[in-house]
């Protein structure tokens, strides 16, 4: 709203007003802004949340401190939320096609887990929403961003033509002749560590021959569906001590900020041979109210946590590192960049398909780990709360380091 405010000022020649049309600057605005609401916002909200009686329901686990956390206000994901959405609300172009996703995927699955700690807060079902119910609003979403990256015509990419060159003036006057381009739709993404290659998601479908870049959006759905389900629910397993989930997403979230400034920006995106997206510069100000939201939410939700964000803000907060990543055509990179995300996934797979199988064959369940999720693993064996998220902290700085590293060793 500021934005469209701003840019009539400039027009009137009003000094000063010029500087919301610079992303770098509306980026840090952004950051403050999403600080400060979390900060204030989130004081406000804890106090109700308090008021409300809408604390933590504690299972026994058999985990030492776990009864201390009984009646922790949750649902403190809303704090998140606000903190994302009045920055971006306030900074942003709303008839961008990449924030309009962004808004929408957050109040979707921000709604998805509010319903979820409804139901486990105020109707005392430990087991919250149905997980089919859960399934069916992540494929949902899927769907709604895949069907829009089909077919909005703001959603494309720009390739180089094989064999054009064209001459470009420099600001210093200078010709110097560069690859022509054109902006088309495509299913391709980036591949990791290789240079020069694209992976056309339509390219699955070789055998349809020429009817293959028609249908290729199908495979291209269903990577999303698949994509957003695993990262919300890896963000929601690990969501499991305090400031685990919201460290590691603030993490993530530097990370996709230097892909996306990277990504929307020509001359960087032709110089580390990345894929160039038009209209995507909105995005790195949204990922910016991401890193102040998680930050200021971290205020209150290291340990000894103030405040549970529960579903409402696990759920949102994969989500968004999903389709945001999509966005950017870095989703393949995601088994990297989220690998704490992924691990905690993958403990729980593995626990559970060892357990029934072993049960099976031998007439008793056995376990790989003490307890899954990982995290509970290492409480078991006595590792305290604050030493194990400061290491799965460091795993997800490294992870970030490696996955900014295969801009260059390709």
């Amino acid at each position: 709203m500021l934005y469209y405010l701003f840019e009539y000022l400039e027009k009137m020649n009003i000094p000063g007003a010029g500087m919301f049309q610079y992303i770098t600057f509306r980026a840090g605005l952004s950051v403050i802004v999403a600080l400060v609401t979390a900060t204030i916002f989130g004081k406000m909200a804890i106090r109700l949340l308090q008021r409300q009686q809408i604390g933590e329901v504690v299972r026994d686990l058999g985990l030492e401190g776990q009864y201390e956390k009984k009646g922790t206000p949750t649902m403190g994901g809303v704090i998140i939320i606000a903190s994302i959405l009045i920055p971006v609300l306030l900074l942003t172009k709303l008839d961008n096609i990449y924030i309009i996703l962004m808004i929408v995927s957050t109040l979707w699955l921000g709604a998805i887990g509010f319903i979820d700690d409804y139901i486990k807060v105020f109707k005392k079902d430990k087991e919250g929403l149905a997980g089919r119910f859960k399934i069916a609003g992540q494929v949902g979403i899927g769907l709604i961003v895949a069907i829009t990256l089909f077919s909005s015509g703001d959603v494309v990419i720009r390739e180089k033509i094989p064999g054009e060159t064209v001459n470009v003036q420099l600001d210093n006057g200078a010709e110097v002749e560069r690859a022509a381009t054109r902006e088309v739709k495509s299913t391709i993404t980036n591949v990791p560590f290789l240079k020069n290659h694209r992976f056309d998601y339509s390219s699955v479908l070789w055998f349809l021959g020429d009817q293959a870049k028609k249908w290729g959006w199908l495979i291209f759905a269903m990577a999303v569906i698949f994509i957003i389900t695993a990262v919300s629910n890896g963000a929601n397993i690990t969501d499991g001590l305090d400031g685990l989930a919201t460290g590691t997403s603030a993490i993530i979230g530097v990370t996709l900020g230097i892909f996306a400034y990277l990504s929307s920006n020509v001359i960087y995106a032709d110089y580390l041979n990345i894929m160039y997206i038009p209209h995507s510069q909105e995005l790195v100000v949204f990922m910016a109210a991401f890193i102040g939201a998680t930050v200021g939410f971290l205020w209150y939700n290291s340990f000894p946590a103030q405040v549970f964000m529960g579903d409402t803000g696990s759920l949102t907060l994969g989500g968004i590192i999903a389709v945001f990543a999509i966005l950017l055509r870095i989703e393949l990179l995601i088994p990297i960049l989220c690998g704490i995300f992924l691990v905690e996934n993958l403990s729980v797979m593995i626990q559970v398909s060892w357990f029934k199988y072993t049960k099976k064959r031998y007439g008793v369940g056995r376990r790989v780990f003490k307890m899954a999720p990982l995290h509970h693993h290492y409480q078991k064996i006595g590792y305290t709360e604050s030493k194990i998220v400061t290491r799965f902290w460091i795993i997800g700085i490294i992870l970030a380091v490696l996955t900014i590293v295969t801009l260059k060793v390709r």
